[in-house]
């Protein structure tokens, strides 16, 4: 059974930092794509950052609201992902989720397929 959970999520002030984390488990950490999104009140899911990863290492993908502020990574001995968000801004406020896909998913969201319950991240000016 493929279960994703996160953490790290909270509330923290504009330009402030949290690194969320995403324990995976039922699947191989290899050759999966992992991926970030959020969801704002009343708004639609959106990616937000992305690894294609690979025996030999990942290549990431990110948003374009988030580049330059975010870092995804992940640890596959650990079978853990990461968001680090730096500088962060009131709009960044949303459920961010952790998901898995088999295959190449970049920032598409019907490209997943397993997902997390989220985690809450809320960001005050």
């Amino acid at each position: 059974q493929v279960k994703l959970e996160e953490y790290g999520g909270g509330s923290v002030q504009s330009g402030g930092s949290l690194r969320l984390s995403c324990a995976a488990s039922g699947i191989a950490f290899s050759t999966y794509s992992m991926g970030w999104f959020r969801q704002a009140l009343g708004k639609e899911r959106e990616g937000v950052a992305s690894v294609y990863i690979q025996p030999s290492g990942g290549t990431t993908y990110y948003a374009y609201s988030v580049k330059g502020r975010f870092t995804i990574s992940q640890d596959n001995d650990k079978n853990t992902l990461y968001l680090q968000m730096n500088s962060l801004k009131p709009e960044d406020t949303a459920m961010y989720y952790c998901a898995a896909g088999w295959e190449f998913a970049g920032l598409r969201t019907e490209g997943y397929n397993y997902w997390g319950q989220g985690t809450q991240v809320t960001v005050s000016s």
